[in-house]
């Protein structure tokens, strides 16, 4: 009996994952909040490493602290800790940097719909459509988890109780692939500060 439920649940997980990488349609959109929230952060599936958009993107956060006396204090990685924990072990490798890289993510978009007629409204010279009210509320909640997380990953700083977090988003954009033996080829880091947050005000 127990293996039988079991293997249930484990087709489940196949048939929910499967879900999330099918192309979008109207009842993806209707179940997608679901999906997300059943496989984010741990178990979100990502497919982009293969054709016809092969990830080419390294993202991560910096972060740094404002003490209570007013002093700010230099920026920490906080995502290269993980990776090179992920690196280190190619068998059971960390799933926390996805916590950062998730999030930046979200901060760039996140509704593929409003992406794509962005994206066409960019090409023929018109100006975008605004960010929607839950784009708003969206972004703001991710820079909100993000400046407390950051606050948990640097226990040196202002004696471990920072009154304030600012984060930086860096997005570095590979060369593309069909010029890997150009010399000349380099990648380009886009940068974006965002605001200072109390720490634990969410």
């Amino acid at each position: 009996m127990a293996l039988l439920v079991g293997a249930a649940l484990l087709g489940l997980h196949f048939c929910v994952a499967s879900f999330s990488q099918m192309p979008l349609t109207p009842v993806k959109l209707r179940f997608m909040s679901f999906v997300n929230n059943y496989l984010e952060p741990y178990q979100a599936q990502n497919w982009k490493l293969f054709a016809p958009n092969p990830l080419s993107e390294n993202r991560g956060i910096l972060a740094r602290g404002r003490c209570a006396n007013g002093k700010t204090t230099g920026f920490y990685d906080v995502t290269r800790r993980y990776i090179d924990a992920a690196q280190s072990s190619r068998f059971f490798p960390s799933r926390m940097s996805r916590l950062v890289t998730g999030n930046v993510l979200q901060l760039s978009g996140g509704d593929p719909v409003l992406d794509e007629l962005r994206e066409q409204q960019k090409a023929l010279h018109k100006r975008p459509m605004p960010a929607t009210p839950l784009e708003k509320k969206t972004r703001k909640e991710t820079v909100a988890f993000l400046s407390d997380y950051s606050a948990t990953q640097m226990p040196s700083v202002c004696g471990g109780r920072p009154e304030k977090v600012q984060v930086r988003v860096y997005v570095e954009k590979m060369p593309p692939w069909s010029r890997r033996n150009d010399p000349k080829a380099k990648s380009k880091t886009e940068i974006q500060d965002m605001d200072w947050v109390k720490v634990g005000s969410q």
